[in-house]
């Protein structure tokens, strides 16, 4: 770094010393008050050692005032401690009470800045260490080198334990903003997983009802010389499917809603126990529904497998009617605890059906039984069999 870019992050040190840290938590006060004791007894312990050198008067009195400073400073080493460091390099020029302050200051700076910066203050504080020496008392128990070297090693290990800190706080800072990324991307994933569940549950419950609407709609406009009576039982059937598809919908639409206390439960999914109103009602549309049903109690059948089925066959009869709508369909469901519940439906393959597909459709029907079947852990598959009728046969797990 040139001496313009340490300038630089000089200034930007001094301008962030400026803003006020988070709130003293008490382990933080705790610390203080010790280092400031440290120092404080470090001081005055160095202090009498240079009185009894020696010391003399009017140096004297520089040297409590400038140690007694600069251990009140501790205190607000956390906010502004490239501001204290700069100020503490004078006091290295003639008081020997300053010196642990100074150094506990310079901790701060390598622990919170970049370690150009608590370079830039140690080598200002060694620089004052020839001054000290020169003013001082001369005390001849080390030779000028080795005490020299003794300071310089006592700086750079408090430079280098100050980085170490920081290290590890960043690393720290780090592990915890990666678990916030990963946090966050499950978030993510699990909204959208459930997008595509509502997504799934509004094709399934509204295409239903909304195929019989088109399909008695177009009843009566093929039919406008109908009796009265017919119109009347069409009209009556549209307009329960229209409640119907609006109830569904309020129940689909339930799901997006976050649930804030005080709300009412949201009303339980339909299960296979609802198989014969589907039945009645694909009747009703005007399908050739035969059914071959081998389950004694559709009740009996766990809701959890029961949701899945219900939405199979209510999307296959729905497949069956937009496709192939004057195709006979057949719809067998068997199955037993242990050996899981097995569904198939037949009819005509649309080119060979009589009459076109008028419904339109998005195409993600199938795709989305497929998924559902899946994801309840059983299989589904489709396409046409040997005798040119399109089959679709699921199997979910039934435990016993």
């Amino acid at each position: 770094m040139n001496a313009r870019g340490l300038l630089s992050a000089l200034l930007v040190a001094l301008d962030e010393d400026g803003q006020a840290p988070p709130r003293r938590s008490q382990s933080e006060w705790i610390v203080d008050g010790i280092l400031f004791l440290l120092a404080a007894v470090v001081g005055a312990m160095a202090l009498v050692d240079a009185i009894g050198r020696g010391l003399e008067a009017p140096l004297l009195v520089f040297d409590v005032f400038a140690g007694a400073a600069l251990c009140l400073a501790l205190w607000w080493r956390r906010r502004w401690p490239v501001a204290l460091g700069l100020a503490s390099v004078p006091m290295f020029a003639f008081s020997s009470s300053a010196g642990v302050a100074g150094l506990i200051i310079l901790f701060t700076v390598a622990a919170h800045h970049r370690w150009q910066l608590a370079a830039l203050i140690g080598g200002l504080q060694l620089a004052m260490h020839p001054v000290f020496r020169s003013v001082q008392p001369d005390d001849n128990s080390l030779p000028r080198w080795a005490d020299f070297a003794l300071v310089v090693l006592a700086t750079t290990a408090v430079v280098l334990s100050g980085m170490f800190v920081r290290g590890r706080r960043e690393s720290r800072q780090e592990r915890v903003r990666h678990a916030e990324a990963e946090q966050h991307l499950l978030v993510e994933q699990a909204r959208h997983a459930e997008r595509t569940r509502i997504a799934r549950e509004m094709h399934d419950v509204l295409a239903h009802r909304i195929s019989l609407l088109s399909l008695h709609a177009g009843a009566l406009e093929f039919r406008p010389d109908a009796p009265p009576d017919e119109v009347a039982r069409a009209a009556a059937v549209i307009r329960a499917s229209a409640h119907h598809a609006l109830e569904d919908l309020r129940m689909v639409i339930g799901i997006l809603r976050d649930g804030a206390e005080g709300e009412a439960p949201q009303p339980p999914q339909p299960t296979l126990a609802a198989l014969p109103e589907l039945l009645e009602e694909s009747r009703a549309a005007g399908m050739r529904l035969h059914t071959d049903v081998r389950v004694a109690d559709l009740a009996t059948i766990p809701d959890s497998v029961g949701r899945h089925a219900l939405r199979i066959v209510q999307e296959a009869l729905t497949n069956a009617r937009k496709h192939a709508p004057s195709a006979p369909v057949d719809l067998r469901i068997e199955g037993a605890p242990g050996d899981g519940l097995a569904i198939e439906v037949r009819n005509a393959a649309p080119v060979l059906a009589v009459g076109e597909a008028e419904i339109p459709g998005a195409g993600t029907g199938l795709i989305g039984l497929a998924e559902r079947a899946t994801l309840s852990g059983g299989s589904l598959e489709h396409g046409l069999d040997e005798a040119g009728e399109f089959r679709l046969r699921a199997w979910l797990p039934w435990p016993l």
